[in-house]
Order: C-alpha cells, then structure tokens, then sequence
C-alpha cells in the first residue's frame, strides 16, 4: 500500500495506522517520487493527498491509472464538490476531507479492498448473458461497459454503482441502499459520497439514463418506446429515455 502525503505528520499518522491493520506500507511525499513508486512497487492501493510538490495528486492519479488500474483514496483539504468531481474522473474511488479520524482512513482502505476481491471474484465466475439497457451494455465477467458500441472507463466503484441500479431497472434506490450495497457502510453519514460517484457516472454514460428522485435517491431508467423493465434487462434494445431521468442531482 502507498501513502503519498507531503505533511510529514499525516503522512507518518496514516502509515502507523495501516501497518498496525497489517498492511505493508510506503510512503512518498511528491508528485515524481509517488508515480515512480507506483511503478516500481506496484501497490494494491494508493492514499493520495490531492495537494502535492511537484505536480499534484491528480496528476499522479492519471499517471498511475495510465499504467495500471488500482483503487485510490483521495485526501484534500478543500471541501469542494469540483475537487472530488475532478478527482472521481481521473480514477479515484473515494474521497476524504481533511480533519479525518485514522479510524475512518482504514475503515475506508477495508471496504475498497473489499470491493476489489469481490470484482476480481466476478471477473472469474462466468454469468451468461450481457446486461443490455437500450444502447447501454453491461458485461458483468469483463467488468466492462458500452454506450452505443463504444467502451467507457469507469473506476471500480463506478461500475459496481451501475450495477446495482441495473439490477433493479426503474426502482428507485435510497443512498442508505447504495451506501450498504456499494460501499458496505452501515450508516447514512456517506450520502455525499453517493451524491459525487453518481455526478460522475452520468458524465460517462448520459445524464439522462440515471433519474433522482429528490430526498430519497436514484433510479436507472430503461428504454421507453415499448419495452418494459425485464426485457430491457434480458437484452431488447429500445428507444429514448423519459425528459423525467435528466433531473439534477
């Protein structure tokens, strides 16, 4: 696991905490230095402060995602929802405002860990068939994703989010549903969190295809013209989408 945090405080805080969870841990703190032990040390995830000397954490995000796809958590001192879009889209999974508590930082390594084994699992349990919602494919053993043919990047925890609203095509999910099923957390204290990963998916497969419904959550929403919810999911292709799925979030 890679550290990479310029305040020599932090830095030596967050590593303590994850070697006492028993994980091996190096730590960096600029820019250079973390994409060159990415590289050389090929770590199964990274906590990346967004603020770095050198060139910042979201540089070393594309550079690393640029050689290898691995989960990262992204630390920043601003409380900006442009911040986290920003950092979303260039590959992080998570996202963690400073003050945070080290208890939080690991439980946030456990549960991104988590989500990785359970991918790497589906990546090798074969299901039959490709998930298809209109133009959008879902291909659940490759853990790739398609809009109108053409392949979309989307982190870990993008896809796993889009899973779960296709699973249930049309229904309305709470963020405390999403919370429990994508991140496994127990509370409703991460509802941002949910707010930001879906703000960042719809940037990738349309805006229209994820309708909020306001103070309870998301719905994936299926082709309109003739076909119902199961045979969306069973693979028919249809039409548009209802003017109802571009609400903002």
């Amino acid at each position: 696991m890679l550290v990479v945090e310029d305040d020599p405080t932090i830095v030596d805080a967050i590593a303590m905490r994850l070697r006492a969870e028993g994980f091996q841990v190096q730590t960096a703190g600029d820019g250079p230095a973390a994409v060159d032990t990415a590289e050389a040390w090929q770590p199964d995830l990274i906590v990346l402060d967004v603020m770095l000397p050198g060139f910042d954490g979201l540089e070393v995000c594309r550079r690393v995602q640029s050689q290898r796809p691995v989960p990262v958590l992204m630390l920043t001192a601003r409380d900006d929802e442009t911040d986290m879009l920003v950092g979303l889209g260039v590959g992080a999974d998570d996202y963690m405002t400073k003050p945070f508590s080290m208890r939080e930082v690991a439980a946030r390594v456990h549960v991104l860990l988590r989500r990785v084994e359970r991918a790497t699992l589906a990546a090798h349990t074969p299901r039959s068939g490709i998930l298809r919602l209109g133009e959008l494919e879902i291909d659940h053993s490759q853990r790739r994703v398609r809009v109108t043919g053409e392949d979309v990047h989307l982190t870990p925890t993008e896809f796993d989010l889009l899973v779960c609203l296709a699973h249930s095509p049309r229904a309305v999910l709470s963020r405390e549903q999403l919370l429990a099923e994508v991140w496994d957390w127990a509370d409703a204290s991460g509802t941002r969190t949910v707010d930001s990963h879906i703000k960042a998916l719809r940037r990738k497969i349309g805006a229209e295809r994820i309708r909020t419904v306001h103070g309870v959550g998301y719905a994936l929403e299926t082709p309109s013209s003739g076909s119902n919810s199961a045979n969306a999911a069973s693979g028919a292709e249809g039409g548009g989408y209802p003017a109802s799925a571009t609400d903002g979030s």
